[in-house]
């Protein structure tokens, strides 16, 4: 399978995106467009950037996205009676005719990134158009389905992406259109600035259309939101606005994207258990240096083979060499070489399976947090242990989608991200 060029339409079906009306803030009825955004959901660090976010401003996109009530029943009643609140009021409003949107991202670093954002026409995993490549988790799909549900609207776009040739008239028109006056611009907290056009001429819509067309895309981020696209898609009577579901595509041979580590908190082990269990199947050696430090000790170990840093009791602890016989043990065999040797996947088979035996997919004993120093703080804060990560190499990532083959769940975290609460789309407009 090549999703690195281009695809005759004929032999397989490409990328499917529509224009929609998208709802967003009105700029007189919030703080600042910056209040009201968001990281996507699953980076928002709980609680503490949950209560950052809620302060910011009361109509911040993360009441929609992760709502705070007693019960899940009733934090997606709740979302849903916010959202129709602010529709209602005139803080969210529908643009008044369907468009594609240009996104632009741009960090004080020289980081440029652009895309399109529309709704995509949801495809069956056996027509290849777009490649998942970590596996997810039921309990979350689920969550995620009960609060599209209730609010009947895609609250967040996923990240997409593609390779194009360096000369698709669509990127061409990308480029063109951000030379244009944006329908919105702000600068988020971390230091990104964000803009948005709307493309609604019908010759332009068709030209990003017809090239993407030629396109199949890697799901960069937002794997359980696709999920639960598709099983929301099963769900409604098709042909329907279930059919498709809120995406930015970017073109990675224009905008090469960051790909960084997703790191592990286990809430009940503390440190010293960790270390203790490691004798005799892992190399640990103790670090008394800043995190800056340690994470480049992490990434030289990482050159050799499997490695991983443990914090929370004040130190790091570079842990190193799993012994052949526990992976020969724990790792499945009928997979290729190079999922058998992810960091993610021996962790996963080995480490927490087997030798400190914490579930995987319990949130009572396990979490998924994206920001590294925000890991450790919490580990050190709550006492359990931090497991951070080194990121895989894209090439990697593409080259398993391409054979079919997914990754441990929460393997990579892609980016930059799209900020929640620029655009979003309501299925009854």
């Amino acid at each position: 399978m090549n999703t690195a060029g281009h695809q005759d339409a004929t032999e397989r079906p490409g990328l499917e995106l529509t224009p929609f009306r998208g709802l967003r803030y009105a700029p007189d009825r919030v703080g600042s467009l910056a209040a009201v955004t968001s990281p996507p959901y699953d980076v928002v660090v709980r609680p503490d950037g949950l209560h950052h976010l809620e302060d910011a401003d009361p109509h911040n996109i993360v009441r929609l996205i992760l709502p705070q009530a007693a019960t899940p029943a009733a934090r997606n009643a709740q979302a849903a009676a916010t959202l129709r609140r602010w529709l209602s009021e005139g803080v969210l409003t529908a643009d008044p005719e369907p468009g594609l949107y240009v996104y632009e991202q741009r960090d004080g670093d020289g980081l440029l990134q652009r895309g399109v954002i529309g709704a995509l026409r949801l495809s069956d995993p056996s027509e290849g158009v777009v490649l998942p490549h970590e596996d997810v988790m039921p309990h979350i799909v689920a969550d995620r389905a009960d609060l599209m549900r209730a609010t009947s609207a895609n609250l967040e776009p996923l990240l997409l992406t593609y390779r194009g040739d360096g000369a698709d008239a669509g990127t061409g028109l990308v480029e063109h259109v951000a030379g244009r006056p944006p329908l919105l611009s702000t600068t988020t907290e971390d230091g990104f600035c964000h803009r948005l056009w709307a493309v609604t001429d019908p010759a332009e819509t068709a030209t990003l259309q017809e090239d993407l067309a030629r396109h199949q895309a890697l799901i960069a981020d937002g794997h359980h939101r696709w999920a639960t696209y598709r099983r929301l898609r099963a769900e409604h009577v098709s042909p329907g606005p279930w059919d498709f579901g809120l995406v930015l595509l970017v073109d990675t041979a224009r905008y090469p994207l960051r790909v960084r580590a997703i790191h592990r908190l286990l809430h009940r082990l503390p440190v010293s258990r960790a270390v203790a269990a490691l004798d005799g199947v892992c190399r640990v050696s103790r670090l008394e240096v800043p995190l800056a430090e340690a994470l480049e000790a992490l990434g030289d170990a990482a050159c050799a083979g499997n490695a991983y840093l443990l914090a929370g009791d004040g130190a790091f602890h570079l842990v190193d060499r799993p012994a052949p016989g526990l992976l020969a043990r724990t790792v499945p065999a009928d997979r290729p070489a190079a999922w058998r040797s992810l960091d993610a996947t021996v962790l996963h088979a080995a480490l927490l399976a087997e030798v400190w035996h914490v579930p995987e997919n319990s949130p009572e004993h396990i979490a998924y947090i994206h920001d590294t120093a925000a890991t450790v703080r919490k580990a050190e804060r709550d006492g359990g242990t931090a497991v951070l990560m080194h990121p895989v190499r894209e090439d990697i990532v593409r080259d398993l989608a391409r054979q079919g083959v997914t990754m441990p769940r929460k393997s990579t975290s892609f980016g930059p991200k799209p900020a929640s609460g620029l655009v979003l789309r309501a299925l009854d407009v």
